[in-house]
């Protein structure tokens, strides 16, 4: 049996596991990060989800990760609204959707702004001014993530690994898992950022809409339901100088056989030309759990390959484009969320960091509720940007597991909001920076000085208000 022991572990090489080991390692934290898939990324890199929006509170790691990628020709660029099939003024010829380009006279702090507007068709003016965001190539940035790991001389990645096993010392506290190759992993403090730890350890998890009475928000429904945000899969398209209209497999229709209409599409540009395709969405969140994850793909792939036979068809422009890439996973917006200490809700996003009272904010956000299929009606645009309590990242009755990512103590409604890769990355870089602090004076997670966690956080130039 291969015994291996750390000071921390991070379960999870998706954004939030890359802002807990890269926060803790230059924090002097000798760490494990254990990541199921051949490369670091989750959802950006494997599901293509390469597009960072644009969002309050996106300083600290996600900016020192995007200068390394600024770095390098062609890696990374900040985009711009063009066409919008809801701007008549912008949207000649006509888009079937959301279109979004390369802006060069653009840089990273105007990615950093997303609320304050009236939404996207009440204040367009507003909206194009104000809402920018990232664009980036998606093995580029797992690449550079690596590196900036090993860097620091304290990271140690294992790829291609899952935990099986999770073994407990008490009932508060976890000892060691075990991975698929029977490999045990020992260590004093645990960062769950992909869910796995803490359904293993036995922590209360939460799925679906959550009653009005569970947190007390205005917009929830009387009673609870299954319903969870939609999934896409994301498709990549490069330029050809020939029109074509490319031909559908026997197996797929033409028309929509999963919906009314074809739905709309977020297309944006790479800085190399090529195009980054989200349908919105493309199964809804319900339909993508049932029948798991490969038969689930396989459905999506259909309906990608329908998706754009339609586009080629009914928009010439897209005849001078071939489809290049269908990503290897599904891009999942919501999944199941662990009771913690603190359930962000509506009520917080609403209040705004100005209504607040916490005094453990460890992130903030101002990304609107949104949620994909269907409609809630806890959706919107939001006036101000809210905080994250380091509460939404400690499981009931767990004292040395942290979770992060969109995973952590949030309500349905809230998650929809705060669920962004850079929110998800400053998730874990709080978490990471609390493993460092928990080291130090030995105390358990939910005992930490708050104070002095944000303190850290701010000197990491994270910004909390």
């Amino acid at each position: 049996m291969n015994e291996i022991i750390y000071p921390l572990a991070v379960i999870g090489g998706g954004s939030a596991g890359i802002g807990a080991a890269l926060a803790a390692a230059r924090l002097g934290v000798e760490t494990v990060l254990i990541e199921r898939d051949g490369m670091l990324g989750g959802t950006a890199v494997n599901a293509g989800v390469s597009c960072w929006e644009p969002v309050a509170g996106a300083t600290g790691i996600p900016f020192d990760i995007y200068r390394e990628l600024e770095k390098i020709p062609g890696a990374a660029g900040i985009y711009s609204m063009g066409r919008h099939c809801c701007h008549p003024d912008h949207n000649e010829p006509p888009f079937p959707g959301g279109e979004s380009i390369i802006d060069p006279q653009r840089n990273y702090s105007d990615t950093l702004l997303r609320c304050g507007t009236k939404g996207i068709v009440a204040d367009a003016a507003r909206v194009r001014a104000q809402w920018h965001g990232v664009i980036f190539e998606p093995e580029i940035y797992a690449a550079n993530v690596q590196r900036m790991l090993l860097d620091t001389g304290r990271v140690r990645i294992l790829l291609h690994r899952t935990v099986t096993a999770v073994h407990k010392n008490s009932i508060d506290r976890i000892d060691a898992v075990t991975l698929d190759d029977d490999t045990v992993i020992r260590a004093r403090y645990w960062i769950d950022a992909c869910g796995v730890l803490a359904r293993l350890a036995g922590a209360e998890c939460l799925a679906g809409e959550d009653a009005a009475g569970e947190f007390q928000e205005p917009d929830a429904p009387r009673k609870p339901s299954s319903r969870l945000n939609g999934v896409t899969l994301i498709f990549r398209i490069t330029p050809d100088k020939q029109a074509v209209v490319e031909p559908l497999p026997p197996d797929v229709p033409e028309s929509c056989w999963w919906r009314k209409d074809f739905p709309v599409m977020s297309c944006v540009e790479y800085p190399d030309g090529d195009r980054n395709c989200n349908m919105l969405p493309l199964m809804s969140g319900e339909e993508y759990l049932a029948p798991g994850e490969d038969t689930a793909w396989a459905e999506c792939r259909r309906r990608v390959l329908a998706c754009w036979h339609h586009l080629q068809r009914e928009y010439p422009e897209f005849r001078f484009f071939r489809l290049q890439w269908i990503a290897p996973r599904i891009g999942v917006r919501e999944t199941f969320r662990v009771r913690c200490e603190y359930m962000l809700n509506e009520n917080d996003l609403l209040q705004g960091i100005s209504g607040q009272t916490h005094d453990d904010i460890i992130a903030i956000s101002d990304h609107m509720m949104d949620v994909h299929g269907g409609s809630r009606k806890a959706c919107g645009e939001l006036q101000q940007p809210y905080g994250i309590p380091y509460r939404c990242l400690i499981p009931c009755g767990m004292s040395n597991l942290l979770v992060a990512g969109r995973i952590a103590g949030f309500s349905s409604i809230a998650a929809s909001s705060c669920r962004l890769s850079r929110t998800m990355m400053q998730l874990g870089q709080a978490a990471g920076s609390a493993a460092a602090l928990s080291l130090e004076t030995s105390c358990r997670f939910p005992e930490i000085d708050i104070g002095q966690l944000r303190r850290s956080l701010i000197d990491q130039n994270v910004q909390l208000f």
